[in-house]
């Protein structure tokens, strides 16, 4: 019976499927496998038995219950695999895993299951740059109001707001490409990573297994491959979250019934709420944000790993065995809900209107006072002089401008046609500009192709 959610309720089929137990195994004994045949290259092993080592290193013969079996009686996981594996290569078994320690395979078999993963999360993360260029296109003329300290500051564009995502996002895919120069790395040094165990031809083995499996070999490892790369990976998955979790709190605050600007899609047959049938409830953005929070929880324990006992120890073991897959799969989860999110996306352009004059154009005051001092008003005193008459407009509950044409001071600088000037859609500075910007920069990235 599954117990944790990501075995039933979050994540792809296609990234749980990388981190099952079946799949796991099957890492273990391609490692296995590539071992025997570099050592066959190297004439350690008669030709004959790599292939059969190769050929039997597979699930269809070595089955996780086999290996749980052995498991039960002798409590080592990996000599389990090695003995299933021996066992259904008869007199050829001799040779499985010759000169190799457990982390030799458990190492090198994590890089090829991260592999996978990040192939899927990249996979995504391009869908969804592909989902924000067309909304930043879009919507780069579609003014709305700009918030900071959640209180109307000046206006903005959603093709600014979809940019500044689009840009982060673009990030993550060139961290990425970074971290796979450091994670997808592979093993083949022995005990505590002198190779002694395979004697003069240690480096070549190791360069031979990682070229036969596609990875990188480590330069240097004790037992293992050091944790500094994995705390790195945990550490970029929750970075992506985190802008994943950026995305999802905006469009919740922005479907706040008192806002409504924006809103997830919400299906025709969808429930909000068990007891009030009115409610649009953003529960996609909501599992997001939540989620993420798993994530975040997971870089320290990666931490962590890292400091173990001289060569190292076990402590790392149990804690990759939770956060690896539960990390991949909660991402793939988030990653997915956000794209169902982005490309629905409702907008309620009546209020996004609505809410940009929402202050009586208060918001129009930096304009103002920048328009004075352009016209001769020193800064400092424009600065103070229109924080009175926003002052006076906000007590009295009436239009800034208005206000600010009965100032006499205000009319000793402007004119008519300046106050005609002054509106919320004349002040969005160079937002288009700066959008096209960010998809330029976007479009010249090495990663865009197939995205």
């Amino acid at each position: 019976m599954a117990v944790h959610p990501i075995d039933y309720r979050y994540g792809s089929e296609e990234m749980r499927r990388i981190w099952d137990e079946e799949n796991k195994l099957q890492k273990l004994l391609d490692v296995e496998a590539a071992l025997a045949r570099a050592h066959a290259r190297v004439g350690n092993i008669p030709e004959e038995s790599a292939r059969v080592i190769s050929e039997r290193a597979s699930t269809e013969w070595v089955r996780p219950e086999r290996v749980k079996e052995i498991e039960a009686e002798i409590h080592h996981d990996i000599m389990a695999v090695v003995k299933a594996l021996s066992e259904v290569c008869g007199e050829h078994g001799k040779y499985v895993h010759l000169g190799a320690t457990s982390n030799d395979i458990i190492d090198t078999a994590n890089a090829l299951l991260i592999r996978e993963s990040l192939n899927i999360v990249k996979r995504d993360l391009g869908e969804i740059i592909s989902i924000l260029k067309r909304l930043a296109e879009e919507h780069k003329y579609t003014v709305c109001i700009g918030r900071t300290h959640g209180q109307h500051a000046v206006p903005t564009t959603y093709g600014m707001k979809f940019a500044v995502w689009l840009d982060e996002m673009g990030r993550h895919l060139d961290r990425i490409g970074e971290l796979e120069e450091r994670v997808l790395v592979g093993q083949m040094s022995g005990a505590v990573g002198t190779m002694a165990s395979f004697g003069e031809k240690g480096l070549e083995i190791q360069r031979l297994v990682m070229g036969d499996l596609g990875l990188k070999p480590a330069v240097i490892s004790t037992q293992i491959i050091q944790r500094d790369v994995y705390a790195e990976l945990i550490m970029v998955l929750a970075l992506i979250a985190s802008t994943l979790d950026k995305i999802a709190l905006e469009i919740r605050n922005l479907q706040r019934t008192e806002i409504l600007e924006v809103s997830e899609p919400f299906g025709r047959r969808q429930v909000g709420s068990s007891t009030m049938p009115h409610k649009r409830n953003p529960v996609r953005s909501e599992k997001v944000s939540g989620l993420a929070r798993v994530l975040y929880s997971n870089v320290i324990p990666a931490l962590l790993n890292n400091p173990l006992w001289h060569e190292r120890d076990l402590t790392n073991s149990s804690v990759e065995r939770v956060i690896l897959p539960e990390s991949f799969v909660l991402l793939d989860e988030i990653l997915k809900s956000i794209k169902k999110v982005l490309s629905g996306l409702e907008f309620f352009p009546e209020n996004i209107k609505k809410n940009l004059y929402l202050t009586n154009n208060l918001i129009m005051a930096e304009p103002l006072m920048l328009k004075l001092a352009e016209k001769g008003m020193g800064r400092q005193d424009a600065h103070e002089l229109v924080r009175q008459l926003a002052m006076k407009a906000f007590e009295e509950g009436r239009d800034l401008i208005e206000v600010a044409k009965e100032s006499e001071e205000v009319k000793k600088f402007l004119n008519e046609e300046d106050f005609e000037g002054l509106k919320p859609e004349n002040y969005i500075g160079l937002a288009p500009r700066i959008v096209e910007n960010v998809i330029a920069r976007i479009e010249e990235k090495e990663w865009k192709e197939g995205f």
